[in-house]
């Protein structure tokens, strides 16, 4: 099969059926056998009897039906459990990502040798309130990621090849980290291509809201730690405890040093405690002796994980 097209929705029902007409038209127009998973998470609208009935109509329809809402990330990591074809397609459910861009994402991938390639709204047709924080985002996690190509990092509409979507685990609210994940993964033959974006043709916008810029800054810091120390722990509570240490360690000599000149020049009523350096030099020694069994404890831990030695090996022989 040459590509699976992959749809997390949540009440879409009114766009069903034209996106999935549309998509067929495309396929059917450049020859390519495809199967399109709609997964619904867990939609209190007809969007399930909608595809249900695509389903009786084309062999090509899959779905997958969440008991309750859990997210676009599982909705996607079902999907690509799911996916067969030795291309995926990721689009939303809206109309507003384009089935006409398939055949040029599925050539990047094929024949240039990409591993993932990021669509591009260059002209978006969303609210400032959410192009303006799009944009410190995508800035940011160009930044973090070293994926320097990409300026689009949530863009529904992706295309992946077979083994990139196999191999990585896409958890929580990390489907906007995807290229980071892949990247992580070994995928390093990452691409973008410039995508047309059209205005949301019916209801509204599912994912509005500061929380979701906040989330998703959360989320990249624990990406970016988990992916630089998620196996050596030590390295970085290790080091920062040792600074810690070392600070206090340093304090302790100058208040030694200080009570022992008052001791020479007869000096016995200045208290050790009347001394700022006493005060820094427990509170340093107390953080950095913290941090350090903190290291200590997830290097343990990280020690008695089963995916300890989760590497992604490409071939054998």
């Amino acid at each position: 099969m040459d590509i699976s097209v992959v749809v997390p929705l949540y009440n879409e029902a009114e766009s069903l059926p034209e996106l999935y007409e549309w998509i067929e038209r495309v396929m059917n127009a450049n020859s390519l056998t495809f199967e399109v998973i709609f997964v619904n998470d867990g939609s209190t609208d007809q969007s399930w009897q909608v595809i249900q009935e695509l389903n009786e109509k084309s062999e090509h329809v899959k779905g997958i039906k969440f008991r309750r809402n859990y997210g676009k990330s599982p909705a996607l990591y079902c999907g690509f459990k799911a996916a067969q074809g030795d291309v995926v397609i990721t689009m939303d459910a809206d109309l507003q990502d384009s089935p006409d861009e398939i055949p040029e994402l599925f050539q990047m991938i094929k024949n240039d040798g990409y591993d993932l390639v990021s669509g591009y709204k260059q002209k978006r047709y969303d609210p400032i309130s959410k192009t303006l924080p799009t944009k410190l985002f995508n800035a940011t996690a160009r930044k973090i990621s070293g994926i320097n190509n990409l300026h689009d990092f949530n863009c529904g509409l992706k295309a992946y090849r077979k083994e990139v979507v196999k191999n990585i685990e896409v958890y929580g609210e990390m489907h906007r980290y995807i290229p980071y994940l892949a990247k992580n993964a070994g995928f390093t033959k990452i691409g973008e291509k410039v995508v047309h974006h059209q205005a949301r043709k019916y209801g509204s916008s599912k994912f509005m809201g500061l929380n979701r810029f906040v989330n998703g800054y959360l989320d990249l810091l624990t990406l970016w730690f988990l992916s630089s120390f998620g196996k050596k722990p030590m390295h970085v509570f290790g080091f920062l405890g040792s600074i810690m240490f070392f600070i206090g360690f340093i304090a302790v000599i100058v208040i030694g040093i200080n009570k022992m000149i008052d001791l020479a020049n007869g000096v016995y009523h200045n208290l050790i405690t009347d001394s700022p350096w006493f005060y820094i030099a427990l509170t340093t020694m107390m953080i950095g002796t913290q941090m350090f069994l903190t290291g200590f404890i997830g290097d343990l831990v990280s020690r008695s994980s089963s995916q300890r030695n989760d590497y992604q090996i490409e071939e054998t022989i």
